[in-house]
């Protein structure tokens, strides 16, 4: 997200700069907009010491500068309406043209009147083609269109017109970005019927290319076992394998301290070298548990390499290997192919809103469980407002409010009530910390959304957000997070198939839904 980004905390529609937007605002917004500017500003500077102590007249500039950003926002979003509606038009007309072009060019060719002779047509017939346009529109929006003629049962012996049925289009938003091209939805022809595509219901495999050569080890430290485990899997990848090895600089150092002969072994030394680590490693290997997940993939701002997660900590729902067969676990991975889970990721930033005029954006955390807003020390509830994709969805009111991945629907989310998720199923778990509200149930929101979390103006206190349960911030009235789907999804390798990992995880880390069987010898229908 780029650090230029900017946004409306205080109205619903969630606009940028009016001027960038709509420089020649229409309806006399404009006139309106500066004239209840000019009468914030006059009556701020007329104001006297004694006066601007007043609570009244702060809260009356303070009405006036809201309504102030409301007629810009209601400007902003008609420009944007207009042109968004021309725009729509002009493609709309361009691919008409191109549509009854193709269909001239077809006829000319004799298309109609050698269609048994015309093997290209017998083609289409039998398997209509498909055109996926990859780079379509400025807007982002992705398409298939079925240019090709789709006959539906021969000729007309009456009339010699050839039967067809409508040509038609899918198109689908990418929200406008050139890194936003994985919200791509994926649908089907079959003579101009449409069927869902078998997104997330087939296990993911991997299968290398190429063999493996620079593994990345990370593990969880003050653990004398995991240590001795490292000693042993360092020297065994190195002398078996041949593998160039990566890892952190306080492992170096105890590998060091066990013997010289480890200073084959390679790490940084800075934040620039760990950003350029998903350029050289072809695997990413954890020792320890849910929380060493959570660090590791946490290195990277990007891409992330594959990881193969040992259990050796307190969770598991993430780490099925067991550290006991870790040789012929990594024999058979860098072997390949292998399953994995594509594990989602969040994308947040905070805006800030101090002089609540200049924005500031912070910068982008990326959260493999769940980034939580609650009340902090504060004795009293928090007051948040929620926007998806611009449209409002509720205030809360309780001890704050859980945005969590499908792969965080077992951990703080479950805790606070919401449902458990298979780690595949793309969306943003919506959860509230204790509600003051019986009817305040949990959400699940779709994958493409962008979810606004705002602290209003007239909210009692602050609020403040972590993120994976680490880098505390707070949020000042004014402020707001922001979160989407991050385009990086973290791969991790099963142990047998996704599905199957996951319902092992809750069995044996939750112990799910166990419970004594009902003994048969008791009462029994007629």
């Amino acid at each position: 997200m780029s650090s230029t980004f900017k946004l409306n905390n205080t109205d619903s529609f969630g606009n940028g700069d009016a001027k960038s937007l709509c420089p020649n605002p229409v309806n006399g917004f404009s006139d309106s907009i500066s004239l209840s500017e000019k009468a914030v500003q006059e009556l701020l500077i007329q104001q006297s010491p004694m006066q601007a102590t007043d609570d009244h007249l702060i809260e009356f500039s303070e009405a006036l500068r809201t309504v102030a950003k409301a007629l810009r926002g209601a400007a902003e979003g008609k420009a944007l309406a207009q042109a968004e509606a021309a725009e729509w038009k002009r493609r709309y007309e361009l691919e008409r043209s191109k549509n009854v072009e193709l269909q001239h060019k077809e006829l000319s060719n004799g298309v109609c009147a050698n269609e048994s002779k015309n093997p290209r047509m017998e083609h289409i017939v039998k398997s209509p083609r498909l055109h996926a346009q990859e780079n379509s529109s400025t807007n982002g929006m992705e398409r298939i269109c079925s240019h090709e003629v789709l006959q539906d049962g021969g000729f007309n012996s009456s009339n010699n017109k050839l039967k067809r049925k409508a040509s038609f289009k899918l198109s689908w938003g990418c929200k406008g970005m050139a890194n936003d091209q994985h919200k791509k939805e994926i649908v089907s022809f079959e003579r101009g019927n449409i069927s869902t595509a078998e997104r997330s219901s087939k296990q993911i495999s991997l299968t290398w290319e190429s063999d493996p050569q620079t593994v990345l080890i990370i593990t969880k430290p003050n653990s004398t076992s995991v240590r001795v485990l490292s000693v042993d899997m360092v020297r065994w990848l190195r002398a078996q394998k041949g593998l160039n090895i990566y890892v952190e600089p306080r492992v170096k150092a105890e590998l060091l301290s066990e013997s010289s002969s480890f200073n084959f072994v390679q790490t940084w030394e800075d934040d620039k070298e760990i950003s350029l680590l998903h350029t050289k490693v072809d695997l990413l290997i954890t020792l320890g548990g849910d929380g060493t997940v959570l660090w590791a993939a946490s290195m990277f701002k990007g891409p992330v390499p594959p990881i193969v997660p040992f259990s050796m900590g307190s969770l598991g729902f993430m780490t099925p290997f067991h550290s006991e067969q870790y040789r012929e676990c990594l024999e058979a991975i860098l072997k390949g192919p292998i399953s994995i889970t594509l594990r989602h990721r969040l994308q947040c930033h905070i805006i800030r809103d101090k002089a609540r005029h200049e924005y500031e954006t912070e910068e982008t955390m990326l959260v493999l469980n769940e980034v939580t807003i609650d009340r902090g020390i504060s004795s009293y509830l928090t007051n948040l407002e929620c926007y998806c994709d611009n449209s409002f969805v509720t205030c809360v009111q309780g001890d704050g409010l859980i945005l969590s991945t499908t792969s965080g629907s077992t951990a703080y989310s479950l805790a606070a009530g919401g449902s458990m998720v298979h780690p595949q199923v793309p969306g943003i778990l919506f959860t509230p910390i204790c509600p003051h509200s019986l009817s305040f149930r949990p959400l699940i929101l779709p994958e493409h959304v962008t979810v606004r979390v705002q602290v209003p103006f007239n909210s009692r206190s602050s609020a403040w957000v972590s993120f994976d349960g680490k880098d505390r911030k707070q949020l000042e009235a004014g402020d707001a997070l922001v979160c989407s789907m991050a385009p990086w999804p973290v791969s991790t390798a099963c142990q047998v198939e996704s599905t199957n990992d996951f319902l092992r995880s809750i069995h044996d880390g939750l112990h799910w839904n166990l419970r004594k069987t009902q003994s048969a010898d008791g009462p029994q229908d007629a």
